[in-house]
């Protein structure tokens, strides 16, 4: 009988709810206070995680949430890049998805 793998689950900061972390997008934020879109996962620095949903994107930036938790502060160019990164990705899911 093979062994069920678990499965890690992180939380979205913007609504709250575990995801598995295949599902989540991180946003790492480094030393020099550069932040970055982490499509690995695995960049150093503090990451906060966000559902690949076009919706949790526009409410972030109207409630500056990646702000708070990142403790920095974002331009609108980066939450542009965000959301047109958001919307490739989860095209790309539909495409790809398993049936």
């Amino acid at each position: 009988m093979k062994k069920q793998r678990k499965i890690p689950m992180r939380k979205s900061v913007v609504s709250g709810n575990m995801f598995p972390k295949k599902e989540l997008l991180r946003i790492a934020r480094d030393k020099e206070g550069n932040v970055s879109i982490d499509p690995t996962g695995k960049a150093p620095g503090r990451g906060a995680y966000i559902a690949l949903d076009p919706e949790e994107v526009k409410l972030s930036q109207k409630k500056t949430i990646l702000d708070r938790s990142l403790e920095a502060k974002l331009s609108d160019e980066f939450y542009a890049e965000l959301l047109e990164y958001v919307i490739h990705q989860k095209a790309r899911q539909e495409l790809f998805k398993d049936d």
